[in-house]
């Protein structure tokens, strides 16, 4: 009896685990003090963002990386000048984390743990 459950056990534990699904959790944090306009992530195949990024609030948003490059960050500052940074690059299958971290109007830090 016990043989014949051995295989059905492995059987169910190779679908469970076979089902993941890898995916980045990204969050978006405006510490600056002024209001963000128009923040747009690109990343590779798709992008997302927010209309308006309010002092201390964040967007969180979450994506599947289909292809591989950088990560690309357009906004506008409270004075309406528009920015644009370069971040890391990720590759098609990663999963993990994504924080950006607005300090100032004119920077952001890219954070990334990210893994295969």
């Amino acid at each position: 009896m016990r043989r014949g459950c051995l295989p059905a056990i492995a059987t169910v534990r190779l679908l469970v685990s076979g089902c993941h699904s890898k995916y980045v959790e990204a969050t978006i944090t405006n510490k600056t003090g002024e209001p963000l306009n128009v923040v747009q992530v690109e990343y590779p195949t798709a992008s997302f963002g927010t209309q308006l990024l309010n002092p201390g609030e964040s967007f969180h948003y979450r994506f599947k990386l289909i292809g591989s490059g950088p990560i690309k960050l357009s906004y506008l500052d409270a004075a309406k000048h528009e920015h644009q940074q370069t971040g890391p690059s990720v590759n098609e299958g990663q999963e993990g984390r994504l924080t950006l971290v607005f300090k100032t109007q004119d920077h952001v830090d890219f954070e990334t743990s990210l893994r295969p």
